[in-house]
């Protein structure tokens, strides 16, 4: 009798226990439902020049310039360009089971463009992924007079730099009309402008990641790409059809901000993870428990 008395006691101890901590449980998921709208995303954010920002004033143009986010938007895939051979292609020709990393840019640029260009480089140097196999590059100049030979020379210096044999069917550097390169721009919202006092095009830096469909997915901003930031954004733009478990777990644990457009960790998501875990853990310690007791009430009794 007093063994059985001792089993109810334990029993009477772990079910009061699991009462509490599922009671935690409930307020915790409950804040977090509260807490969700915390976490929606804009609906059209916008890359500018902050109000006042001397540049503006030393550069009029500058004023002009921009991104206005278009994520899920479709961009034309039937506009018509040349390629770094002088062959005419379609924009759709880049576009099919692969994401495409879109950098507007002008291949006379004397510092932005370079630099935009340099960072997506060093970026993709550090990740596993191949363009031509996982991903396409396409740079378009939104400079109507440069030539196919300056986009050329342009993507041998970055094949060069690169440095990764059997990837050069994933590179396309390309040149066009104004028509063509305005509705590119305008379906991605890259805002830019022609400066005459100084002969240069004012535009912001950015890439812009597409889904093998023809929509925008994700922006990444700056000259430095985390390679952290454009690895998710590649594997969000395919629904994790590349990339590894890992990845899909960092997902999960960290979050796209299109103002800043990069990756940051999810607080609440992390929360969620934790509570989880506690509630095995403590499932998994009543089990224990009950396991021990009836271990001891089999060697009280034998």
């Amino acid at each position: 009798m007093q063994n059985v008395g001792i089993r109810r006691d334990t029993l009477t101890r772990a079910a009061s226990s699991c009462r509490t901590t599922l009671r935690a449980a409930g307020c915790a998921l409950a804040m977090l439902a509260a807490a969700a709208p915390v976490f929606a995303q804009p609906s059209a954010p916008r890359y500018v020049l902050p109000p006042g920002d001397p540049a503006s004033k030393q550069i009029p143009a500058l004023r002009e310039v921009g991104i206005d986010q278009k994520l899920d938007g479709r961009v034309p895939l039937d506009l018509e360009f040349t390629d770094e051979t002088g062959r005419p292609v379609r924009l759709g020709d880049y576009f099919g089971p692969r994401p495409v990393l879109l950098a507007l840019v002008y291949y006379e640029c004397p510092m932005l463009c370079t630099q935009v260009l340099n960072g997506l480089v060093g970026s993709l140097e550090t990740l596993a992924f191949n363009p031509g196999r996982e991903f396409e590059v396409v740079v378009l100049s939104f400079d109507p007079g440069e030539t196919p030979a300056l986009a050329a020379d342009k993507r041998a210096a970055y094949l060069k730099r690169y440095g990764r044999p059997g990837t050069e069917a994933g590179w396309h550097f390309l040149t066009g009309r104004e028509p063509a390169i305005r509705a590119l721009a305008d379906a991605v919202g890259f805002r830019y402008a022609y400066d005459e006092a100084i002969d240069q095009y004012a535009h912001p830096a950015a890439i812009t990641i597409l889904t093998g469909d023809g929509r925008v997915s994700k922006y990444l901003y700056g000259i430095e790409f985390a390679p952290v930031d454009l690895r998710l954004a590649m594997v969000e733009a395919t629904d994790g059809r590349i990339g590894t478990a890992v990845d899909q777990a960092l997902l999960f644990c960290y979050h796209y901000d299109p103002e800043t457009g990069k990756y940051g960790l999810v607080v609440m998501n992390l929360i969620r993870t934790g509570a989880v875990l506690t509630l095995v853990a403590l499932g998994a310690f009543i089990l224990v428990a009950l396991r021990r007791e009836r271990r001891s009430h089999r060697h009280a009794n034998g």
